[in-house]
């Protein structure tokens, strides 16, 4: 089986969909499956990650927002591609502009929708949550849904990471979708990194000794990701309790971010770390992590934590909510809730982290997400070579 991936969110200074390609170009030759990402780039490129697998550049505007990202904007250039590769599988990942694309593409090979983004939590139900219900706000974006159930005419599935998702797209009239958890990377994060060294630099780092509780908050900094509210909980928290926060991340809001800590000797900034031993090593080591988006759709980076056998403090909406097996959830958007679950973890965390040691290592991998994945898509091809 031959799959081309039409993937608008890959740039090589991503985070979790960049993580997660890779992956998948590593997994899917060892199943037999040529795997080709088409991505936006600067120019027409390939790079090749072994005989079955490469990601083939297509040149695409910056996107004006996050300059770090590219966009699709010529469906003749995609199609073209198309026609070039002859899928079996096609899929596309964001579910904007080169969705569209394509849906109206003349193959014939069988297409997937894979929902990498949640846009209306992202910003519609982040926005007007404080002034009307999600169903008040689904209603009045319902353009939306609309878009999405023209879609999902001209798409064999679509493909939902978590069961709440799957249950409002079921509700807003998409009827195809095919819950599939992704997962870790394998054989990286792990309990054994915890290194207790490691965090006593970390806390010293936030001016606090070894008896302060360790947070980690991992991600880009953007408005969906709540980095100030999230600051606001831990500030809240540490006037109870002797609390420090390592945020690991950059972006777009970081001077928003940089005002929220208000030089609060307390919380340390890293800039994004490309080592991920590393990283595997900073978040075993923490205490909890704590996370401020309820758009995710995973929340790899929480599977990550689960993984590393630490606690999650998250949203109770959203992907990251499913990660709270062992932590705590608090009310989405709402400094205070987050802050009164920080507190109230505290003297549990010793007995938490070690709960979640012994139950790492049943995370879910991402190459038990693919082997689901391409099943899935190998009962939709049935077994064509090179229908398109």
């Amino acid at each position: 089986m031959k799959i081309v991936d039409v993937c608008a969110f890959y740039t090589p200074m991503g985070g979790g969909v960049k993580t997660y390609v890779e992956r998948k170009l590593a997994a899917a030759p060892a199943t037999g499956t040529e795997i080709v990402i088409l991505a936006p780039g600067m120019d027409h490129g390939v790079q090749h990650y072994g005989p079955n697998a490469r990601i083939v550049t297509l040149p695409a505007p910056r996107l004006p927002l996050d300059r770090r990202y590219r966009y699709f904007n010529d469906a003749t250039a995609i199609h073209q591609a198309l026609d070039r590769e002859r899928p079996d599988m096609v899929e596309a990942s964001s579910p904007w502009r080169s969705a569209s694309i394509v849906a109206e593409w003349k193959g014939s090979a069988p297409r997937a929708l894979i929902m990498h983004a949640d846009p209306l939590s992202a910003y519609a139900y982040r926005w007007f949550s404080a002034i009307a219900s999600r169903e008040t706000i689904d209603r009045r974006f319902d353009w939306f849904w609309q878009h999405l159930r023209r879609l999902s005419q001209s798409y064999d599935c679509f493909i939902s990471a978590n069961a709440s998702l799957t249950a409002r797209l079921n509700a807003g009239g998409i009827t195809n979708v095919a819950t599939n958890p992704m997962g870790v990377q394998p054989g990286q994060f792990s309990p054994a990194l915890r290194d207790e060294a490691l965090r006593t630099e970390m806390l010293a780092r936030c001016s606090l000794g070894p008896d302060a509780t360790l947070l980690m908050g991992i991600g880009r900094h953007a408005p969906e990701k709540r980095w100030p509210m999230v600051i606001d909980a831990v500030i809240a928290a540490g006037s109870r309790h002797p609390v420090g926060l390592v945020l690991i991340g950059d972006g777009r809001d970081r001077a928003r971010t940089v005002r929220a800590i208000g030089g609060n000797p307390h919380i340390h900034l890293l800039s994004p770390l490309t080592d991920r031993l590393q990283l595997a090593r900073l978040l075993a080591s923490a205490d909890a992590l704590i996370h401020g988006c309820e758009a995710e759709t995973f929340c790899l980076v929480a599977a990550e934590a689960r993984a590393s056998g630490v606690p999650v403090i998250a949203p109770d909406q959203g992907g990251a909510a499913d990660h709270c097996t062992l932590g705590a959830r608090y009310r989405a958007g709402e400094a205070a809730s987050a802050a009164a679950a920080i507190t109230g973890s505290i003297a549990g965390l010793p007995g938490l982290r070690h709960a979640a040691a012994v139950q790492a290592h049943a995370v879910r991998t991402m190459d038990q997400h693919f082997d689901d994945l391409f099943a899935h898509y190998a009962s939709l091809t049935g077994g064509l070579r090179h229908a398109a």
